[in-house]
């Protein structure tokens, strides 16, 4: 910051030093003053000494409120006005205000984006139920009409739009999520099983079967979120999986004593340089390119609502191995700070 400074005052400074060589030049022209060499020198040292310590004492003073600014805490809201820090000079007075004037226009433009998002998100919320039910509907004459040839093909579509409706509600209560979660004990075989039977119809479709190990532990968490977070892992396993193959959930208690759920699919697997961007937003990867099937959102919901939660969310794969899905659940010792 020091050598900004003096660069910003390297006019002034190179202005001093050409007055005082001409200065200098003038008593050593002129007959007329008789001034001995080495008073012009001592006169020299005095000057530079005293433009030294000046440049320092400025330096200091002018740069104590830039310093401040600089060092302040990241503070929410509006907090942060009466952080700012006390203004020496006419320009420091005026950069506070106009912080302060677009602070609060940002404030605004904020609230407006907000009010905005939460219309919307009202509004496929509602629209998101309206379309359950045709779909409620739907299901009920595919069950009155089990014995058509076409109703498991009928219904494995159904469940697709399900799905992609479902997924839909839950990315509208993301921005809530905070306030709309409740953490209990809750079974894994439970929620394995609840969302195996939601995807029923689509694994018999492709004749998957699945097998579940181990599964009676209990975990800390919250029964609709971590639901939604399994339901994107499982969609994902079924579609990947090849017809006639098999997804195995099973569990391990680690030795730090979190319960890691697994989810492991025979699939194509995950290329290796692809492997690190599976959450990244949108992002589908060789095998969703291939199959044109991949929208790039389920893996990347289930991650940041896993985060939310408190569940560690990776992903193994090997190509032509398949994939392992992991959800460590916190322990219930963390069960106060994940509240936080």
């Amino acid at each position: 910051m020091f050598l900004r400074f003096l660069r910003d005052r390297m006019s002034w400074i190179f202005f001093i030093i050409f007055v005082l060589g001409a200065i200098d030049l003038l008593l050593w022209l002129d007959p007329g003053i008789d001034v001995a060499a080495s008073s012009i020198l001592y006169m020299n040292a005095l000057v530079i000494v005293s433009l030294v310590c000046f440049i320092l004492w400025r330096y200091f003073k002018e740069t104590a409120y830039v310093k401040e600014l600089a060092s302040m805490d990241e503070t929410n809201g509006m907090d942060w006005v009466e952080a700012l820090p006390d203004a020496g000079f006419k320009q420091e007075e005026i950069i506070n205000d106009l912080l302060i004037e677009k602070g609060m226009q940002f404030a605004a433009q904020l609230e407006e984006v907000r009010k905005n998002s939460m219309i919307q998100g009202d509004y496929t919320a509602a629209w998101v139920h309206e379309a359950k039910a045709p779909l409620t509907a739907m299901k009920l004459i595919i069950d009155s009409n089990r014995d058509m040839p076409a109703a498991s093909r009928i219904e494995a579509e159904w469940l697709r739009i399900y799905l992609l409706i479902d997924q839909q509600l839950y990315i509208s209560r993301l921005p809530t999520l905070e306030s709309d979660y409740a953490l209990e004990e809750v079974e894994l075989k439970e929620l394995v099983s609840a969302e195996i039977r939601e995807l029923m119809s689509w694994c018999l479709e492709k004749n998957v079967e699945v097998e579940m190990d181990g599964l009676e532990q209990s975990v800390i968490t919250d029964r609709k979120w971590s639901r939604f977070a399994l339901r994107q892992i499982l969609s994902n396993a079924v579609k990947y999986s090849p017809d006639s193959g098999t997804i195995a959930i099973s569990v391990r208690t680690e030795e730090s004593g979190h319960t890691v759920l697994m989810v492991k699919d025979q699939g194509q697997g995950i290329a290796p340089h692809d492997l690190p961007r599976i959450f990244d937003k949108g992002f589908t990867g060789s095998t969703g390119r291939i199959q044109n099937a991949a929208t790039g959102l389920g893996l990347y919901l289930a991650k940041m609502v896993a985060e939310k939660i408190g569940i560690q969310l990776n992903a193994k794969s090997e190509l032509a191995k398949g994939t392992t899905m992991e959800l460590a659940f916190s322990m219930e010792n963390e069960f106060d700070h994940i509240r936080k």
